[in-house]
């Protein structure tokens, strides 16, 4: 387990509820008892006091029954999707430094860690063979090894296919569930399926993993020959660019980039800018975006 972890913060202020895995004081599932009373039709029997209800029932000479109420442990659920296109699958190279299997596995080791941290349930969905692997929240962390050796050979709208498949499963995902989706976006994201997602009132976190020369930008390799991942086909081949088309390309990714960051700002939505498959940097990646949405909310003068 990850010995640091980031604050899982929501973009509104929770009113009225313990947040983070703290006692609330409404009833619920929890760990704390709040009080006792006799049994209705409809309650769980898991909350039944045996021990109370014989007391009872010898004292009445009537099978009487007591159920014992608690007070509701709150904590956000975690669900994480990935984004499992051929282009995530791109390795680490003498001249890329981000390795984007790794940064996902980072990733998914960092919020499975944080999450636990908050005593969280947590979630996992892709479509890595292009059906849909659905794991609902619940205790375990989502990083158990060997859980994520999955294949990148989703479509090319796997995130919007995501997301269309958590909103029909929101009674695994109530009001305020953090939403973590791992994608470089190289796709751009269709905007009416977000704002779908958004009116289900999730915290929606794009977690955008693209290398910071070849993916944000484009380096000046005009006039020589490099090498080209083609990730659909699996190869790699030679390739000669231009100065002009080098520079065509830096202009593209870059405005890529920023008009990316600029419709998830549009739709209230902070991303989190990840370029390194470190963990150092991956957690200062998620601890920058925590303090913004501290700012946001005003916690931060």
């Amino acid at each position: 387990m990850s010995a640091a972890v980031f604050p899982l913060i929501p973009r509104e202020r929770v009113i009225g509820l313990a947040y983070g895995g703290v006692r609330s004081v409404r009833r619920g599932v929890g760990s704390d008892v709040a009080s006792s009373r006799e049994y209705r039709p409809g309650d769980d029997v898991a909350w039944m006091d045996w021990a109370a209800s014989a007391k009872l029932s010898a004292a009445r000479a009537n099978d009487e029954f007591i159920v014992r109420e608690r007070f509701a442990d709150e904590a956000p659920r975690v669900v994480v999707l990935c984004d499992r296109r051929p282009s995530m699958g791109i390795r680490e190279s003498a001249v890329r430094r981000l390795d984007k299997p790794q940064a996902v596995l980072a990733a998914l080791d960092l919020i499975g860690a944080s999450a636990h941290a908050a005593r969280s349930l947590t979630g996992y969905v892709d479509h890595a063979h292009g059906v849909v692997y659905w794991r609902p929240p619940r205790s375990e962390r989502i990083s158990e090894p060997g859980a994520f050796d999955r294949p990148f050979h989703a479509s090319g709208d796997t995130v919007s296919e995501g997301l269309a498949f958590l909103g029909d499963h929101r009674r695994d995902l109530p009001t305020q569930t953090f939403v973590f989706i791992l994608s470089d976006f190289v796709v751009p994201p269709d905007v009416d399926v977000w704002q779908r997602a958004i009116e289900h009132r999730w915290e929606l976190v794009p977690v955008v993993v693209q290398d910071p020369v070849w993916e944000r930008s484009f380096p000046d390799v005009g006039g020589i020959t490099i090498s080209y991942a083609e990730p659909q086909a699996g190869t790699v081949v030679p390739i000669h660019l231009t100065r002009r088309e080098a520079r065509r390309l830096r202009d593209e990714h870059e405005a890529r980039f920023e008009g990316l960051v600029t419709t998830f700002r549009s739709l209230g939505i902070e991303p989190v800018g990840v370029h390194s498959h470190e963990h150092a940097e991956m957690l200062d990646a998620f601890l920058r975006w925590a303090d913004l949405r501290l700012m946001w909310r005003g916690a931060v003068v």
